[in-house]
């Protein structure tokens, strides 16, 4: 057997055994608040791993993904609440009206460098709630918009099953995974590799600049633009706080400390960090151990880590694991050599 036959098996085990660990999980776990985190988790992975194609690959300066994680929540919320739209269609709705947010903002984004991306991609979420902050009537305003109905199915109410809202996610996770992963390995995410690395000399070879980099901001936000709806139905509401600086910071945590560029970084590191930092917020310790408020020091720990992580793993904790497993495939390969 080759060593390639030997690595796809592998894969396919690893796969199969993760399946088997994630139906397992609502079983094994029976903790309400650890289940709730899991599919918190599983939400900011699809919001984290999506902003990976955009700032991992494309190489652009993005800060416009919390909106259309916000902007997917409030259109199935408004949709639910104002028109009585059933959920179901306000999710698929979240996406689509995400997608066209990112079109408007990539406008003007794929004209500019660097900072200024970042400065106008920024500008931009802060419009997007300024906007839902200025209309009370139809977004709630500062209180948000509640009474958003949960996802239910028939007389099945997802809120009355520990299993329905995990299953949801993770399918959905999987999903936005697997789109991702074919499209980086695609000569679409080929394209936005080259423009990322070798921008005159791609541009040069008849690489569509502009437009390769408008469907990178297309693509990346229709599953955060679902992930938002859900994330309404499974809090049923709607709240500015999704906008705030502390999730934008976790969010970017994720996808630096899980590895730029590699999808698979940003979604393990998007539930873990989501464990940890609420579980850091809701510690008692921590406060009597730094004498401040638990907030402060979690943000910290955050900062903290994204350092770390930049100055000793640059490719990440997946890049840390990618570098591990093949070295244990060249030990393997070069005893293999030996005994033949």
């Amino acid at each position: 057997m080759s060593l390639m036959d030997q690595l796809n098996k592998y894969r396919i085990g690893l796969a199969i055994i993760g399946l088997v660990a994630f139906l397992a999980v609502p079983f094994v776990i029976t903790d309400k608040l650890l289940i709730h985190l899991a599919i918190l988790g599983m939400l900011y992975a699809i919001v984290a791993s999506n902003w990976d194609l955009t700032l991992g690959y494309a190489g652009v300066f993005n800060f416009a993904h919390l909106a259309f994680f916000g902007i997917g929540a409030y259109t199935s919320g408004i949709l639910a609440v104002k028109a009585g739209v059933s959920p179901w269609l306000g999710i698929l709705a979240g996406g689509a009206t995400a997608a066209l947010a990112s079109v408007i903002v990539s406008i003007p984004a794929i004209r500019l460098r660097g900072i200024y991306v970042a400065l106008l991609t920024f500008a931009c979420s802060q419009l997007v709630l300024l906007l839902l902050l200025s209309q009370p009537l139809i977004t709630g305003g500062q209180q948000g918009l509640t009474g958003v109905p949960q996802l239910q199915i028939g007389d099945f109410r997802f809120r009355e099953s520990p299993f329905a809202h995990f299953y949801l996610v993770g399918f959905l996770l999987l999903c936005s995974t697997i789109f991702l992963r074919r499209l980086v390995t695609s000569d679409f995410g080929l394209s936005l590799i080259a423009l990322r690395d070798f921008e005159e000399y791609a541009v040069a070879r008849g690489i569509p600049l502009a437009q390769q980099r408008l469907l990178a901001f297309l693509l990346s936000s229709i599953f955060p633009g679902m992930a938002g709806a859900v994330y309404a139905h499974f809090l049923i509401v709607a709240s500015p706080d999704i906008f705030g600086f502390s999730l934008t910071t976790l969010l970017l945590s994720m996808v630096l400390v899980g590895g730029v560029a590699t999808i698979y970084g940003p979604v393990f590191i998007g539930v873990v960090m989501t464990y940890v930092s609420e579980l850091m917020a809701s510690s008692a310790w921590m406060s009597d151990v730094f004498g401040i408020s638990r907030g402060p020091v979690r943000f910290m720990f955050v900062a903290m880590l994204i350092v770390l992580t930049m100055r000793f793993f640059p490719g990440g904790v997946w890049g840390l694991i990618n570098q591990l497993s093949s070295r244990v495939r060249k030990q393997k390969q070069a005893a293999a050599d030996q005994h033949t």
